[in-house]
């Protein structure tokens, strides 16, 4: 069984958790839709270095004391998420007993990873100030940690 595709095995892991990642990258804004319009200053400062990025365009709306931010040319390639690359795996350092969930074997994999594809913006100083996980996340190793379930044919991340 340990020359199949699902053994629990670091190799599987691996491959399973690459295949994953490239299509689920990482993004700024998971959940945003354009325009946005925000009056928290915080949000705003993100907001900010993006626009200094020309990725997004700013204009105020003083009757409502409110920043409204609509998505620059440049911008559409990557609004509205703003991914800034994916993980891809580096070594998988531990993984926890297989124990049974949903009829599925599975197990939580830890393991360090590097980030790939990093679009040019995402290096601007203004940016990485502004989103601390993402500057933290490009700068090298990080680590993470996946629940994978195993299947007839693979290991895969769960829905």
């Amino acid at each position: 069984c340990t020359g199949s595709k699902n053994a629990p095995t670091p190799e599987n892991f691996t491959l399973a958790l690459n295949a994953w990642f490239v299509s689920h990258p990482s993004c700024l804004l998971p959940n945003t839709r354009f325009p946005f319009e925000t009056s928290d200053k915080a949000i705003s400062k993100q907001m900010d270095s993006l626009v200094k990025s020309l990725l997004l365009e700013k204009s105020e709306e003083m009757s409502i004391h409110a920043s409204r931010y609509t998505v620059s040319p440049a911008g559409a390639r990557f609004a509205p998420r703003f991914c800034y690359g994916h993980r891809e795996i580096a070594s998988i350092d531990s993984f926890t007993p297989l124990a049974v969930n949903n009829g599925f074997k599975e197990t939580t994999v830890s393991y360090h990873y590097a980030m790939k594809e990093i679009p040019v913006w995402a290096h601007s100083p203004d940016v990485l100030a502004a989103f601390p996980e993402m500057a933290k996340a490009i700068q090298g190793q990080s680590t993470g940690t996946s629940v994978l379930a195993q299947t007839i044919s693979s290991w895969q991340v769960p829905d």
